[in-house]
Parts: structure tokens; C-alpha cells; sequence
């Protein structure tokens, strides 16, 4: 049997943050698979791509609140906290990387991977080691080193074992300040609402709400809502069709979904600024938008920090970033034998200043609290 690897108030602040870094860590692969769609086509799975954005968005609020609840300070724009892609996901197995990847069976088959339930085949056996540490993964323990965890579920587990037993122990442990919670006045999509997190009960709900939505795991197919799984919504444009209420995991019997895999432009799997020629036009609309999406994760910041009524603020500055995405999407990459430019999502090193943002450079490569 393994150790709990949350001690105190401190081993579950680094958990929150690499929770909230995990459920980040999906959106750019999420934006560019939906923006590589050609408008007017692909109407379907168009929508639904964007429906698990805006959830992941949710899941990220919820990771947010949890951790102000106990005092912790929500920094997005910390270094390392966006990814290098392509990285490694928690699963036991190491049988697929997350990929900035264009539309396509690839890119839909790694989304049904991210979000596949997993539950650990013995008690606390959800802590599997590191076989590959040249690659980063999305989230390890970052208090047990060169460990990863069998699922995103089980990753989830550990947190609300490790909150019920520091709570036991620490009658002070939600010490955080009440107006930094975002509230369903803040933030409300069809699959949810923020849950303010001000004890236990609370926290434990977020956080099963989060892994829930994502895998399906101990709700099925369908939630108590009617609302259906990220897994088996991804799972609905492998199989073609949408499930119906009562279907089998496998046998959706809804109406057919379909899809047009050629009308997506061909983009560049995982492009780094390295790939476009330095003094470019295409270089630089990629390095403006990283600018931009930094300050987006600057406005999240500070509605995560004291301003919660910002939120929505964020919400539609994510999708107004698609003038950028556009404008890289839509044309060729010289002497990549017909591929497309594509965002590359590095951000810049280092806070803002009164004059604006600093110099954009690499992401660091592993995402760590």
C-alpha cells in the first residue's frame, strides 16, 4: 500500500496548482483542433469541441476556488504553467503524447485518451512511476518524485483523500478569503456552475464534479443532469453517432453526427516559433498571439484573485483569440510541403509591467506548482 502523498496544507496547495495547470493544459489543444476547422463545415463537432472548452474553463474556476478556500494564491501566468507540447498525460500507460494537432481521427482519438476513465486496479496503486522524464507530462505528484498518477480520476482521488485527512487535523485549514470565490453569478454554462468552495463538503463536491464531467467515471454516460461526459462526447465523432439516454458505452443510437475530416486546414502538428523564418509576417502574428493569450491568462489571474466579475471577461477574450489563430491557420508554412502556420502557444517568461508584457520566450517544459 502506498503512503498518501499529501501531508499538510502545503503538499495540497501544490496539488491545486498542478490541477489547475492540468485543466488548463487541454484548452490550447481543444482551441487549435477547433479552429483548423473551415467555417461553415464540421458544424457538429465544431460545437461540440467548443462545449468542452468552455467546461475545462468551469473545471479550472472550481480547481481555482479550492485552492483560494484554503489560502492559496491562483497565478497563472507563473513560468511553466502553459506546457511544452507535445507532453505526456498522467495514464499508466505511456501510449500517447497531447499534440497541438489540427482536426482529425489523431486529434480526436488523443482528446478521447485525455478524458478516458481510469480507475486504479488495487487500492492506492494510482500512483504509477515516470518511464520517460525527457518528456513532460501535464501533471505528476509534486510531492513524490518521478511519480505520475494511473488517471486524471485517480489524481482527483488523491486530492479529496488528502483535503478530508488535512481537514481532520487542521480545524483552520479554509482560512481563504470568501470574496474570492466565483459563484454561479460569475460563471454559468449549460454543463455547470461555479461551485463556491468555503469547507469541506464543498470542496469534495467541485472536485468530484470535475472528475465526473471529465471521464464519467462514477456518473456513466450521463450525469444526473442529463448532461453527457467529455469522454463520451468525443467518443460520439469516433462512433459517428450521438448517445441517447440508456445507451451502451459502445452503441450510440442517436442521430447520426457527421463529418467532413478534408475540410480542416492542414496546420502543423505541435509548430513552435522556431519552425517559422525569424523576420516573417507569420512569425509574427504567432508571437502576438502568445502575447495575447498570456494576457488572457493575465485577466484570469485576477479574476481568480480578488475580481471574480472579470471572469466572463476572460471567457470571451478566449474566444476573440481567434483573429490570431485565423490569421495563422489559413496560410501555408513555406517549405513545409503544404502544411499551415499554427498557434504555438509559448508564453512569455516572467509577470507584466506598466509598459506591457515582457519578451515572449520558451514555456518551461514541465508544469509544476
Amino acid at each position: 500500500m502506498t503512503a498518501s502523498t499529501i501531508r499538510d496544507r502545503h503538499d495540497l496547495i501544490a496539488y491545486l496548482h498542478t490541477a489547475m495547470a492540468l485543466e488548463h493544459a487541454t484548452i490550447p489543444p481543444y482551441l487549435t483542433a477547433y479552429y483548423s476547422i473551415r467555417s461553415t463545415t464540421n458544424s457538429d463537432a465544431a460545437h461540440i469541441i467548443r462545449v468542452v472548452a468552455v467546461e475545462e474553463m468551469l473545471h479550472l474556476t472550481l480547481a481555482a476556488n479550492v485552492l483560494n478556500a484554503i489560502g492559496g494564491e491562483p497565478d497563472l501566468t507563473r513560468r511553466g504553467f502553459v506546457p511544452t507540447y507535445p507532453a505526456y498525460l498522467p495514464d499508466g500507460e505511456d501510449d500517447f503524447t497531447v499534440d497541438l494537432r489540427p482536426f482529425s481521427p489523431d486529434a480526436v482519438d488523443t482528446f478521447c485518451k485525455i478524458e478516458r476513465p481510469g480507475e486504479a486496479p488495487r487500492d492506492r496503486a494510482r500512483l504509477v512511476p515516470e518511464h520517460d522524464l525527457a518528456r513532460p507530462s501535464l501533471v505528476t505528484s509534486p510531492t513524490a518524485d518521478g511519480m505520475r498518477f494511473y488517471s486524471i480520476g485517480e489524481f482527483y482521488a488523491e486530492i479529496i483523500e488528502g483535503l478530508e485527512e488535512v481537514a481532520s487535523h487542521d480545524p483552520g485549514l479554509f482560512r481563504g478569503d470568501p470574496s474570492r470565490q466565483v459563484g454561479p453569478e460569475y460563471f454559468f454554462s449549460g454543463g455547470g456552475t461555479a461551485i463556491p468552495v468555503f469547507d469541506l463538503d464543498s470542496a469534495r463536491r467541485a472536485l468530484e464534479f470535475i472528475a465526473d464531467q471529465g471521464e464519467g467515471f462514477d456518473a456513466g454516460i450521463h450525469d444526473e443532469a442529463g448532461e453527457l461526459a467529455h469522454y463520451y462526447r468525443f467518443r460520439q465523432l469516433q462512433l459517428g453517432r450521438y448517445y441517447e439516454v440508456g445507451d451502451h458505452p459502445d452503441r450510440p443510437s442517436g442521430p447520426h453526427l457527421a463529418i467532413d475530416w478534408h475540410e480542416v486546414y492542414p496546420v502543423k502538428v505541435s509548430a513552435r516559433l522556431a519552425d517559422y523564418p525569424p523576420d516573417s509576417q507569420i512569425a509574427e502574428v504567432a508571437r502576438a498571439f502568445n502575447v495575447e493569450y498570456w494576457s488572457f491568462l493575465g485577466l484570469l489571474t485576477e479574476a481568480f484573485t480578488g475580481q471574480p466579475n472579470l471572469l466572463q471577461d476572460a471567457i470571451w477574450h478566449m474566444f476573440r483569440l481567434r483573429d490570431g489563430i485565423n490569421r495563422l491557420v489559413r496560410n501555408p508554412l513555406p517549405g513545409s510541403g503544404g502544411l499551415h502556420a499554427a498557434p504555438t502557444f509559448e508564453m512569455p517568461i516572467g509577470r507584466s509591467t506598466p509598459d506591457g508584457p515582457l519578451v515572449v520566450g520558451e514555456a518551461a517544459a514541465v508544469v509544476t506548482p
